[in-house]
């Protein structure tokens, strides 16, 4: 770490005057430049963090949690912004510090495969790498983004940008001209190779594989989408506490914690058996002088045990106060990645603009767009464009249908309504809407929005009167 960031050829980046002496837990640079190494000396674990702050409002954190017990490493770049911010991009490509480690040679195969910066070549010589792998007869731990050349024989994206924007995270395969194909369609006869198409294959088979079709003009948004594409399913793996800079950090405090309450309990034992000492000397002075020996020492006992349940006391609080502060602060690590999770999912060219509306709840606007394109896709008649193009968009939003379970509750609660009882007014709350009573008629406002107000009568004569109002609630909000 170190090294890489005095030979950066980024000024700004450079900590001035960087010195380590093999101390651990220190921290070098100033509040906007700043590296802290941190030492988990029982598991084995050393963690780093750099962090920068941007001129433009961007805050850099590149994390390295190195485990010598295991002989793996957890490297994690995070970009925050300010208010202030100037510009947010999207666009994103692994650490340099990869390329270090990739020159160094001290990254392990990946079940025979280097770990590469560059594209690698496929062609009649080393197609069995494609054909085992899509055979079934080799697997790999990073995904596998495999290229075929378009009907001109180009490569559909730059390749060589592709790879060194992913190394580290994924294995960038290039079938080197398109006259080697053959290999590839006998090994796999069942499966269609389009020109110019891209597939991902992820290592968990459960995510299965995306293709990308090559259109001319397009290259630079195609290579955004893989490169997105990769780093989602990177971020949306589940990391060991141990690997991250927020988990090591917190192992660290517990040891000092416990170290601390070990020698606290120690030091209180030997102060409860002095104060005692102490005490029955007294008591023994004072017994001899009163004559009520027996007394004396119950009184004292009872007067040191007091003193010392005060200290039990405070160590209790402070261990419950320790372990709510753990669990915020685990809270909000899961919360972070969640947001950082949302971030990266946004394509850097999106196909709609949002509006003015906000969504009720989370996710909300997007599921009630996927609902009606939804239901227009089934009058729309097969193989056109239109069926193919809304189909398309409805695959790749992953369609919750949030609120068709929205609506069927509702129905559920309002099909027999007799009146707002307890358990209806509790299942429409639940749902987002507001209940109000002028002593006459009930009315449901949808998150206190007054557009979408539906009456409910207190004593509904009409049998249907339930299933009409099941019925307005949906169409209106639903």
């Amino acid at each position: 770490m170190i090294e890489w960031n005095q030979t950066s050829p980024y000024p700004e980046n450079v900590i001035p005057n960087l010195t380590w002496n093999g101390e651990y837990n220190v921290r070098c640079g100033t509040d906007r430049l700043w590296l802290d190494i941190e030492e988990l000396k029982k598991q084995q674990i050393v963690a780093v963090r750099y962090e920068k702050h941007d001129a433009d409002g961007v805050i850099w954190d590149t994390d390295y949690i190195m485990n010598f017990k295991e002989m793996k490493m957890a490297i994690r770049l995070d970009r925050s912004y300010l208010e202030e911010a100037l510009k947010v991009d999207p666009a994103f490509s692994t650490p340099h510090f990869i390329t270090m480690l990739i020159k160094g040679n001290y990254l392990k195969k990946d079940h025979g495969m280097d770990v590469l910066r560059t594209p690698l070549l496929v062609n009649k010589d080393n197609a069995a790498v494609v054909t085992d792998f899509l055979q079934g007869k080799s697997r790999y731990r990073l995904p596998l983004v495999l290229i075929v050349k378009t009907a001109d024989n180009k490569n559909p994206v730059d390749v060589k940008r592709l790879a060194g924007r992913l190394k580290g995270a994924a294995h960038v395969l290039v079938w080197e001209d398109s006259r080697f194909w053959e290999p590839l369609r006998e090994a796999c006869p069942k499966l269609h190779f389009p020109p110019g198409c891209i597939d991902i294959y992820f290592p968990n088979q459960a995510v299965g594989q995306r293709r990308y079709l090559y259109r001319q003009g397009q290259e630079k948004q195609l290579l955004e989408k893989i490169i997105a594409t990769v780093i989602q399913y990177a971020n949306a793996q589940l990391i060991d506490p141990l690997y991250t800079w927020a988990g090591v950090n917190s192992a660290i405090y517990q040891e000092r914690y416990l170290s601390s309450k070990a020698e606290y309990e120690a030091t209180e034992k030997e102060r409860r058996d002095a104060l005692h000492q102490l005490l029955t000397l007294q008591s023994q002075r004072k017994a001899e002088a009163e004559g009520i020996r027996e007394q004396a020492l119950a009184d004292a006992k009872r007067e040191a045990d007091k003193i010392l349940d005060s200290f039990d006391d405070d160590m209790k609080k402070l261990q419950e106060e320790n372990a709510q502060l753990r669990s915020q602060v685990e809270r909000l690590e899961y919360e972070n990645q969640g947001l950082r999770a949302k971030i990266d999912s946004n394509t850097k060219v999106p196909v709609l603009s949002m509006g003015t509306e906000d969504d009720f709840y989370p996710g909300e606007i997007k599921d009630l767009l996927l609902k009606t394109l939804s239901e227009k896709l089934e009058s729309l008649p097969k193989h056109t464009r239109r069926y193919d193009v809304v189909k398309d968009i409805i695959d790749s939003n992953d369609y919750q249908k949030i609120s068709e379970q929205r609506a069927a509750k509702v129905k559920a609660l309002l099909s027999s309504y007799r009146g707002m009882t307890p358990k209806v007014a509790k299942g429409l709350k639940e749902v987002g809407f507001e209940i109000t009573h002028d002593g006459g008629h009930y009315k449901t406002i949808y998150y206190g929005d007054d557009r979408y107000i539906v009456v409910h009568a207190a004593t509904p004569s009409d049998g249907r009167a339930g299933k009409n109002n099941a019925a307005d609630t949906i169409k209106k909000v639903f």
